[in-house]
């Protein structure tokens, strides 16, 4: 009987067909090729893809070397007003925020007391000086009537004595009568500085006590004014040596101005740097005639070093960090069309960065244009599309950032 037959017979279902080791085969490979063909077309549509960029050209030009750092308005000198004798405040002569001259008279302390304690120590003087006087007169008799064996040198020397205490008492006297007069001018109390009054803290009838711990009120010199600022100690040895071949200026911009910043002289430059921070104070020192400057104000200074010849720009945004160091994304524009081209990474050293522009070492040539926005899209060989199509050959405004 057929084995058909016996199948149909038995009632048996038909077994499922194996496949062989080389039919497995083929089958794996036809998957590969498959696989292949999509990665394949999957590359090269991604190859194809065109990313919109903005494009900068690399420039060359001379660019100054600056230090910026954040600074605070100080004034040349500040003098707190206390008073150096006691008493009721007679007169007050200055006003809150008022300008005063070195000597002007701010407050009155009842002096009636001093005029007293001046007639007092001068009537102790004159009595003094009087019995000064008389004790003089009697050495001198003592001293002939000595010579004559008509008295003892005992009594001799009592008036010696008398008349050279006497002496030593007037120095007294006068010590405290010039005491007197000086509590006397201390009851008028003056500015030991010129300078602008802050706020007056004691009025006039108030009481203050002999070296009062109450400030009467505070005066600031602000014409001209310092103001303060650190930079870090590995710039000290060129500041210095910059110094030698003449004064150096800096650009100051108080906090919160919207007009162009003002130029001043570097004054001063501390002697120690700090430990702690390992930074060198400097101060910078600014007529301040119109009054732009205030005690207390931040303001951001910059201090120009030198000059960088012929360097080689391009916006900070255009540098990018990768596990190698910083690079740029060239492109390499299509010929005919200078508005598409294709990007390649390239490695390049950095030297300072300028204001919003960074100073390239070496890695890039000028002219070359450089992707400033967009690098997220981009991989090696992708193609572009410059938005900015006149980039190339801006100059300045090109490797400033400037968009179309």
């Amino acid at each position: 009987m057929p084995r058909s037959h016996f199948f149909k017979s038995n009632g048996d279902r038909p077994r499922s067909r194996v496949l062989g080791p080389a039919s497995a085969g083929l089958l794996c490979l036809f998957l590969v090729c498959l696989l292949a063909a999509c990665g394949g077309d999957d590359k090269k549509a991604k190859r194809e893809r065109v990313v919109p960029v903005t494009a900068v050209a690399v420039v060359r030009e001379d660019v100054p070397v600056t230090l910026s750092a954040v600074g605070n308005v100080t004034p040349l000198a500040s003098v707190e007003i206390k008073s150096r004798v006691g008493g009721i405040i007679e007169k007050q002569l200055v006003q809150n925020g008022q300008d005063v001259k070195a000597g002007d008279l701010l407050f009155q302390v009842d002096s009636r007391s001093f005029d007293l304690a001046v007639k007092e120590a001068q009537a102790l003087l004159d009595r003094d000086r009087a019995h000064l006087n008389k004790a003089k007169e009697d050495l001198r008799r003592y001293s002939k009537l000595r010579d004559q064996n008509v008295v003892a040198q005992e009594q001799y020397d009592t008036s010696y004595t008398d008349a050279t205490s006497l002496e030593n008492t007037i120095r007294v006297d006068e010590a405290a009568l010039e005491q007197a007069r000086l509590d006397r001018d201390y009851a008028a109390i003056r500015a030991p500085i010129s300078g602008r009054v802050g706020i007056v803290q004691v009025n006039v009838g108030n009481v203050i006590k002999a070296n009062d711990d109450r400030t009467l009120c505070v005066i600031n010199q602000i014409q001209p004014i310092n103001v303060s600022f650190t930079l870090p100690e590995r710039y000290l040895g060129e500041i210095m040596e910059r110094r030698k071949l003449g004064p150096m200026r800096v650009s100051i911009t108080p906090s919160g101005a919207s007009s162009s910043p003002v130029e001043a002289d570097l004054a001063a430059v501390d002697n120690a740097v700090d430990t702690t921070t390992g930074t060198i104070r400097l101060l910078a020192s600014y007529p301040n005639e119109d009054t732009r400057f205030w005690p207390g104000q931040f303001a951001r200074v910059e201090l120009n070093l030198r000059t960088l010849k012929d360097a080689l720009l391009l916006p900070t945004g255009s540098v990018l960090q990768g596990m190698d160091g910083p690079y740029v994304y060239v492109v390499k524009t299509d010929e005919g069309d200078p508005a598409s081209g294709t990007v390649e990474p390239r490695q390049v050293v950095t030297a300072h960065i300028v204001g919003k522009r960074t100073v390239i070492a070496s890695g890039i040539e000028p002219g070359e244009l450089v992707v400033l926005d967009g690098q997220v899209g981009l991989s090696p060989g992708a193609k572009v599309a410059i938005k900015n199509a006149r980039a190339k050959g801006e100059g300045k405004g090109a490797a400033e950032g400037k968009q179309e």
